[in-house]
């Protein structure tokens, strides 16, 4: 299986709302805003050539989350396109596909009690090595609603203050998935866990691949700054959650059944709209295996 090796793009021109000189030869890009999120083309994910393969990883790197239409892969290369990226990263408090364990399964309708993705959040970030990025493929979705929100966590945290970033340089918070894990498994019906993930990372993480800083935390699974009051980190964490939803730094994605986003969960945050109770959302995503951020 070809498998992508990430290029270390520190010092490089790769910033937000800076056009890129070199052409895409192997796939066509479609920008959504300035900021964050393009459209590819030209590409069957079912059978992608090894040079779309590279070109994908650097729209990936460039715009932090891409997005398919039209795209008919079977469950096996769902899960083969994301082997190209990385190991896969199985959820074991997810229902999955029968003999799919990293294959999740999404599904909302007018029988379920709840969406999963309704706040915002980075996929796993309670986990020691969170994961690197998620592949999600809509197969059925809602004629209106249901739109995915993304945003730049690059340029939330370049938005800050000078004294902000000096502030919040060295400090680490805690990301527990108790909470939001357990409703998971209850809405399953599967069977509760004793234990559930939790781990400390850095309030700003240093991507691996670009080498730029982003802001670390989201308000589903971030529960407070180590080493300082709990006011004052309940205090902080409500405005950096407040700051990073902020509409400059977001794009917008409205599915179409057979779409497909794929999102660097290092740099990115989403949100799924919940506004579609009479309406059905089906699809299934692949999660990639990360590493320690630091």
């Amino acid at each position: 299986m070809h498998q992508i090796t990430e290029p270390s793009l520190a010092g490089s021109p790769y910033k937000h709302a800076v056009p890129v000189e070199e052409p895409y030869r192997h796939i066509t890009i479609d920008k959504l805003t300035p900021i964050i999120g393009a459209e590819i083309g030209g590409v069957d994910l079912a059978q992608p050539a090894p040079e779309q393969l590279q070109e994908i990883h650097r729209a990936l790197a460039e715009n932090l989350v891409v997005f398919f239409r039209d795209q008919h892969m079977t469950k096996q290369q769902h899960t083969d396109f994301g082997r190209h990226f990385g190991e896969l990263h199985l959820l074991p408090a997810a229902p999955s596909e029968p003999g799919h364990p990293a294959l999740l399964i999404v599904r909302a309708d007018r029988e379920t009690p709840r969406t999963n993705g309704e706040s915002w959040h980075s996929d796993g970030s309670c986990d020691p090595e969170p994961p690197m990025g998620s592949i999600l493929c809509i197969h059925e979705c809602p004629p209106v609603g249901g739109d995915t929100l993304f945003v730049n966590m690059y340029a939330a945290y370049e938005a800050l203050s000078e004294r902000m970033k000096t502030y919040l340089d060295g400090l680490t918070a805690l990301h527990d998935g108790e909470q939001h894990c357990r409703g998971i498994v209850a809405f399953a019906g599967m069977q509760d866990r004793i234990c559930y993930p939790r781990a400390v990372h850095p309030v700003v993480r240093t991507h691996p691949v670009t080498g730029r800083k982003a802001l670390f935390v989201n308000e589903t699974f971030t529960r407070r700054i180590l080493d300082i009051p709990a006011d004052e980190s309940a205090g902080l964490l409500a405005y950096l959650f407040q700051h990073s939803a902020h509409p400059m730094f977001q794009c917008r994605f409205r599915w179409k059944p057979n779409s497909v986003a794929f999102w660097d969960n290092r740099c990115t945050l989403h949100r799924a709209i919940s506004d579609y109770w009479l309406g059905r959302r089906y699809g299934n995503r692949v999660t990639i295996m990360g590493d320690r951020p630091y």
